[in-house]
């Protein structure tokens, strides 16, 4: 009998949104040595039919940031695409509901407002989880976090 090996996506029900936060993304995109494994089946997924991804706006600068630094306008036109409009995919826009929970969860768990506003992001969203590598985002209390072991 061969045993499934567990991933992120276990325990979170049928086709569930996860937010997912900037660093899972770039690890993703990149193919990181270490860490691509341990979020491919969020992306795989999503890919898939089987889950829905949202990202917040500033998810969405951040990941276009290294190919503008780069100068690569194509590339980031086909990060912007695939972030905004491909199969699974949202961007959840900035708002003033979205700031004003983020400003809440910033007073209450002291993070930064980019961290805070990832937080805003998932509430928002509804998401079965918050798909991250950022340990200090386990800290908030009512939010399943998952891959910041």
């Amino acid at each position: 009998m061969v045993k499934a090996s567990k991933t992120l996506l276990d325990g979170l029900g049928d086709h569930p949104v996860l937010a997912v936060d900037t660093a899972p993304i770039i690890y993703w995109l990149e193919g990181h040595p270490r860490l691509v494994d341990r979020f491919a089946p969020v992306f795989e997924a999503a890919e898939s039919g089987r889950a829905e991804i949202v990202i917040s706006t500033i998810t969405l600068a951040e990941v276009l940031a290294g190919p503008l630094r780069a100068g690569n306008e194509l590339l980031t036109a086909q990060y912007r695409e695939a972030l905004t409009r491909g199969r699974g995919w949202q961007a959840l826009p900035l708002d003033a509901e979205v700031a004003t929970e983020a400003a809440r969860i910033r007073a209450v768990y002291r993070l930064r407002l980019p961290d805070a506003v990832q937080v805003a992001t998932a509430i928002r969203a509804g998401a079965a989880a918050l798909v991250t590598h950022d340990r200090e985002l386990c800290r908030v209390k009512g939010l399943r976090v998952i891959g910041a072991e």
